[in-house]
């Protein structure tokens, strides 16, 4: 060795920190992801269904590829991509012949309302239709009749209004969180037949949807929306308390049908513990209803199932 070299010492390197790899399991051993092992066979129709852009997709998104329920849902977007296609053709007859349609959705809290709309309105042309759900009234609309500020927000010519609630608040959600007196309730079940019956003397088409569903649902859809961060604005103090109040609810929802079902205002009761059938189906009750151009085009089926929507009747035992 050449004298004064330089010469390299080795340096010990720190002790590496152990760790332990988990072995992945194989999909194939997987229960739910046997799709080869399932418990029914596919047709080659809905192979294709699955083999589509859309369908692929949706199998991915399923986290344990549950083909039952993928196609249960790709059927579901079909159904509801024909049915938007008549509401189109149904706006269009409202505009040509000035047609006034003002459509009420109510229910318990969760019960749907809001997403339905959704649905009603997608592909809809927004300056033939409106979306009105009001905010508590001002100290201003407090001094006024109890109808004038749903009167403003009523359906012009050739225009078609979805409300999300309506003047049915003094009906259930007033009374049950003592936001009204006893009169101002009196009096509102006094005047809301009459209010209606004028509104269909000069024209107006009112459909009042009912979206039923069960209390375990609610509780379900509450907690859903609790550890949803893009969903937790849809709780409020209300919403809180609906699960308390519920045979409270109950009560004012009855008397509410049993004062205001009229020939001429029914009241249509959609069973939405199901989503999806309750969109198709109240989409469907609208669609049968009215006699717009092109109906007997439709590609889908326009009757409403009975098993799903119906109309009231003082017979029925329990709503929800």
């Amino acid at each position: 060795m050449r004298k004064n070299a330089p010469q390299i010492v080795p340096v010990e390197s720190p002790p590496q920190a152990l760790t332990i790899v988990e072995p992945v399991p194989d999909p194939a051993q997987i229960k739910k992801q046997k799709i080869t092992e399932a418990e029914f066979k596919l047709s080659e129709d809905e192979l294709s269904i699955l083999n589509s852009n859309r369908g692929l997709i949706r199998l991915l998104k399923n986290k344990n590829i549950r083909l039952k329920s993928v196609l249960s849902y790709l059927r579901y977007e079909d159904e509801l991509r024909d049915l938007q296609v008549e509401l189109v053709k149904l706006q269009r007859w409202v505009q040509e012949h000035n047609k006034r349609i003002a459509i009420l959705f109510e229910g318990r809290d969760a019960a749907g309302k809001g997403g339905t709309i959704r649905r009603f309105t997608e592909h809809l042309n927004p300056r033939a239709m409106r979306v009105v759900a009001l905010p508590k009234p001002t100290e201003e609309e407090r001094g006024q009749w109890y109808f004038q500020r749903y009167t403003r927000q009523l359906p012009n010519a050739g225009e078609i209004v979805f409300f999300d609630r309506s003047w049915y608040n003094r009906a259930v959600v007033e009374p049950v969180n003592n936001f009204c007196s006893e009169a101002e309730y009196e009096r509102f079940l006094q005047q809301v037949p009459e209010y209606e019956h004028m509104l269909y003397e000069d024209g107006v088409t009112i459909i009042k949807f009912w979206f039923s569903i069960a209390k375990d649902e609610q509780l379900r859809r509450f907690d859903s929306r609790r550890v949803n961060p893009l969903k937790q604005w849809k709780l409020s103090p209300i919403d809180q308390r609906a699960q308390e109040l519920w045979d409270r609810y109950t009560q004012y929802k009855e008397q509410m049908f049993s004062k205001t079902h009229t020939s001429f205002s029914p009241w249509i009761i959609v069973s939405a513990n199901n989503k999806l059938k309750a969109r198709l189906e109240s989409i469907r009750y609208l669609l049968n209803l009215l006699p717009y151009d092109g109906k007997e085009e439709a590609k889908t089926r326009i009757a409403a199932d009975p098993n799903v929507v119906t109309r009231f009747h003082r017979g029925i035992v329990k709503i929800d």
